[in-house]
């Protein structure tokens, strides 16, 4: 995880904004207010360009014209972007950061359009009402639990890589039953993420925020991690629920 700049705890109580300091606790929940306020609105992004892609023939186009080269281009392109932005994200004043994140969002809900030719508009539907729901109750306990989350970390991004494996190869070899399989790890998986990067925002990045730049640009990088879990909890679900066949007709 990147942070801001300075690596110190921060020990005041919190940032001046003009009419004295706030103290660390609202400041604290400022920053999450602001964390999902940003996620939300990327996530509203990729679902209008998913759903605009997909009836408009716009990914159908897309794909006619440059076949599986393009696809894997545009793939990588979307990797390429959120690492970028994570990496200079501290170096960007916070309107281009927001500016940039916005249009990964958008670039991810091109690319999730694909999912309306595979499982049909219900499917989908219920499938983001139990992330939300799901992405809800894991952000409470992260918020309120006493136990420290941080320890994971590194289990987790064991995890994360050996998921990522295991993807890869499924999508050479097509087992239905093992897919499945790794799915329910997944969920598993993102679920631990998202409690870890809820408590890391509340325990790590907030502390280090001193100024109103500061918290701006801490709020869009935690929301592109929140945002990242959300997507990968409702692929997950996804692919659990099943429901294939068709979802324009």
């Amino acid at each position: 995880m990147f942070g801001p700049n300075g690596q110190g705890q921060n020990t005041n109580p919190g940032f001046y904004n003009g009419n004295g300091y706030v103290v660390k606790e609202k400041a604290m929940r400022s920053l999450l207010a602001r964390s999902y306020g940003e996620m939300c609105v990327a996530l509203l992004l990729t679902a209008a360009m998913a759903f605009f892609s997909a009836y408009t023939g716009l990914l159908d186009d897309f794909l006619g014209a440059t076949g599986s080269i393009g696809w894997i281009i545009v793939c990588i392109a979307q990797v390429a972007f959120a690492v970028v932005l994570s990496a200079r994200l501290w170096k960007m004043k916070p309107s281009t950061a927001r500016i940039l994140f916005y249009a990964y969002a958008l670039l991810m809900g091109f690319t999730l359009a694909s999912i309306f030719f595979i499982f049909n508009i219900g499917t989908i539907f219920v499938a983001f009402l139990f992330s939300a729901a799901f992405f809800f109750c894991l952000s409470m306990l992260a918020m309120s639990t006493k136990k420290n989350l941080l320890k994971l970390g590194p289990i987790l991004w064991v995890g994360l890589v050996v998921f990522v494996i295991g993807e890869v190869i499924l999508w050479f070899i097509h087992a239905s039953g093992a897919t499945m399989f790794i799915s329910a790890i997944g969920l598993l998986l993102f679920a631990g993420l998202t409690l870890y990067d809820v408590q890391w925002i509340k325990k790590v990045l907030e502390p280090r925020c001193h100024t109103e730049v500061e918290y701006k640009q801490a709020s869009i990088f935690a929301a592109l991690n929140l945002y990242l879990d959300f997507v990968n909890i409702f692929l997950t679900l996804l692919q659990l629920f099943g429901g294939r066949g068709g979802g324009r007709r």
